[in-house]
């Protein structure tokens, strides 16, 4: 199995990722499928054509929108186009992960929840081909590790549905920021958009290492030619290599620093059994994790102490929640950052058939596998052992890990 370099010579898009994934040899029926799949047929032309920039040839993706409908597309009604689509898991997760990043760049920018962002460019037709098309391209690739070197923005001005707007746009700099991004500014002198949301957004959720492996050989290649003219050649390069085990695998950013929410409360007029159906509704609508205890209060009654950890983008919801569930008149919030390892879920075979487990990438590149709480509950109910003896039969058996998710 190889793996795959982008080059973003100097900036990303996300047509220019998609011609040069033709380019390097991805079926048009591959790049269409799914599309056709989440009943988009009829909303578009997509065309493939020889192209050249400053006398570099290359394939220039052309996506022509025949959709007139008035519809503005919201995060809520691309969700639900995907999670009701018949798409393979892995690629439906992936084209998911793509656009809720670019949902939570625009809440953020407009100060909003990511459920209500209106998409406009991004969901514009053109923009769903490119993002649907590139994560089906690598999808169908099935690369070991995906690298890119660090993109370039540029500088000056694009219009876009909100106006006019400097560039890098407000939403490039928030996924830029949320993802940790490395970007190189030599051609700040440039006038233009070197790197749009839909190519940051592309790079920010399926590139594994920003930075090539310091060894490799190169298989195959395709170019991908932008509209744009520079006086540099416009144009993105995806290989096919094969890398050598060197410290670049150490090198991805990690651990990763991300913004949180903290909101706590002290209650002292609820049931223990109210609390704790209300701590674990606060789990289930995606606290990262909740913590309480007993406390002593005024009038020496005795209260409880709740603190919860969330997504910085669900703070809002989750004021609703302390005050539609618990009977607090008040809630203490802060933002706070966190250093986390990377780390995803997936399920590797063992003696005990495949099991979840959770892999987690340490900072000197090594990676370690734990087995989820639930599963290992399980055996030791099944097989009647304790769960040291579980935990070593996982250890010493586990193979052929499959990831459910990319590293996050």
């Amino acid at each position: 199995m190889e793996d795959v370099l982008i080059e973003c010579s100097p900036g990303i898009s996300g047509d220019m990722l998609l011609g040069a994934f033709y380019d390097l040899g991805v079926p048009k029926k591959v790049i269409e499928q799914p599309l056709l799949d989440l009943g988009l047929k009829d909303l578009y032309n997509l065309e493939f054509k020889e192209s050249k920039s400053c006398s570099i040839r290359g394939i220039k993706a052309k996506v022509e929108n025949i959709d007139y409908s008035p519809t503005k597309r919201t995060w809520k009604s691309i969700k639900e186009l995907i999670s009701n689509g018949h798409l393979e898991n892995k690629l439906k997760q992936i084209i998911f992960e793509v656009f809720e990043s670019i949902a939570n760049a625009e809440g953020k920018v407009h100060g909003i929840k990511s459920e209500d962002v209106h998409f406009h460019e991004i969901g514009a037709i053109d923009s769903l081909v490119d993002i649907i098309g590139v994560c089906a391209a690598l999808n169908y690739l099935n690369p070991k590790k995906v690298y890119c070197n660090e993109p370039m923005l540029g500088k000056g001005f694009v219009q876009t549905e909100h106006g006019k707007l400097s560039v890098p746009p407000p939403a490039v700099i928030e996924l830029i920021r949320q993802k940790n991004i490395k970007v190189l500014s030599s051609f700040d002198a440039i006038e233009g958009e070197l790197s749009t949301p839909t190519g940051i957004a592309l790079l920010s959720n399926l590139v594994d290492y920003m930075q090539p492996p310091s060894k490799y050989s190169i298989n195959s290649y395709g170019v991908g030619i932008g509209n744009l003219k520079f006086p540099f050649p416009n144009l993105v390069r995806v290989y096919k290599i094969s890398s050598f085990k060197d410290s670049s695998f150490n090198k991805k950013i990690n651990p990763k620093c991300e913004e949180i929410a903290v909101q706590e409360a002290w209650i002292d007029d609820q049931t223990a059994e109210d609390i704790s159906n209300f701590v674990e509704k606060l789990r289930i609508e995606g606290a990262y994790d909740v913590s309480y205890q007993a406390i002593n209060m005024k009038k020496n009654r005795i209260g409880f102490s709740i603190q919860a950890i969330l997504p910085i983008e669900k703070k809002e919801c989750f004021r609703r929640l302390w005050f539609n569930y618990s009977s607090t008149i008040g809630v203490r919030e802060r933002t706070q950052s966190r250093w986390i390892l990377l780390r995803r879920r997936g399920e590797c075979s063992t003696n005990f058939g495949n099991i979840k487990v959770k892999q987690t990438l340490k900072p000197d590149g090594s990676v370690t596998m734990k087995p989820e709480n639930d599963e290992v509950l399980r055996l030791q109910l099944e097989h009647k052992i304790s769960t040291d003896e579980i935990r070593k039969i996982i250890k010493e058996s586990s193979k052929n890990f499959t990831a459910f998710e990319n590293w996050k």
